[in-house]
């Protein structure tokens, strides 16, 4: 099992909300109204670790070492968006999101392939961490940019810990484990080539709800993201090239073999597609 020494690993390196967060540096003068409200955005954003978490543990029933982890990251996650709210309640109380908010983007999502989704999160980990440095780099007031440093660092170590159980999927389950993982990869891996930013919150996930089945499309503001990373924050080509070479260098040493490029794992994709193919031919109608 993993979830005993992932416990210890993290809670060695446990953030305290009190303690660690410099509230007392505060500058008004820094923290400017349209800062502010996409502080107000990522905290309801963060909020979607409760229906993420919910999704986890419902597909996950088999796996009591993941579920069991699971108390870990929503912990984690969900400080996240308790920190983002409390930064606002004490500097922005007029912008401290609702219950109802946080409340709606609470909804069930279908239930999906277990593999497919560990490694949909590892890379939303991974883009998390990315947009986060970003955005503290974009932010001119010293607390907030700390609190993005802070949770920025918290992503890339659940990302790590996803990293874990999918090596561990790999010798239980082997060529469907890569399967799984090379397929999401090369879809995360491609963000470039889409119109829309690739992170579990912007994809679909219920189809009786759809259009309205994305976390972000139930923020008070649906086109937030896509204005926060392209107009403010300016998660540019070469942001961009920082998570596509983290995923593919990340694939690398869980495939044991060197993928330089996105099409360099969709080859790899391919070739353990067909294996499985060989080992499990369709019977003939």
């Amino acid at each position: 099992m993993l979830y005993p020494e992932l416990f210890k690993s993290l809670e060695q390196v446990r953030w305290n909300m009190e303690k660690d967060i410099p509230w007392d540096k505060f500058d008004a003068s820094k923290l400017s109204d349209e800062q502010a409200q996409t502080i107000r955005m990522n905290a309801i954003t963060e909020w979607s670790a409760l229906p993420a978490t919910e999704m986890f543990l419902r597909d996950n029933r088999g796996d009591s070492d993941f579920s069991a982890f699971m108390s870990v990251w929503f912990f984690e996650e969900q400080k996240h968006s308790l920190v983002l709210m409390e930064y606002l309640r004490r500097f922005r109380p007029e912008l401290v999101p609702t219950e109802a908010e946080l409340h709606n983007v609470r909804f069930e999502f279908d239930p999906a392939p277990p593999l497919e989704t560990l490694m949909l999160h590892f890379c939303g980990e991974i883009r998390l961490n990315h947009w986060y440095r970003c955005a503290s780099e974009w932010h001119t007031e010293p607390v907030i940019k700390h609190i993005y440093r802070v949770i920025s660092q918290d992503e890339a170590r659940h990302g790590g810990a996803y990293l874990r159980y999918m090596k561990k999927a790999l010798s239980e389950v082997g060529d469907s484990a890569r399967a799984a993982f090379a397929k999401i990869g090369v879809l995360m891996a491609s963000a470039r080539r889409t119109d829309k930013p690739l992170h579990p919150t912007n994809l679909h996930v219920n189809q009786a709800l759809f259009p309205n089945d994305t976390v972000q499309s139930r923020l008070p503001d649906p086109n937030w993201l896509e204005r926060w990373l392209d107009g403010q924050i300016n998660f540019d080509g070469e942001w961009e090239k920082k998570v596509v070479d983290r995923i593919l260098h990340n694939m690398s040493l869980l495939f044991e073999r060197t993928f330089e490029s996105v099409q360099d794992l969709n080859r790899y994709r391919k070739e353990i597609t067909a294996r499985l193919g060989q080992a499990n031919p369709q019977p003939a109608s």
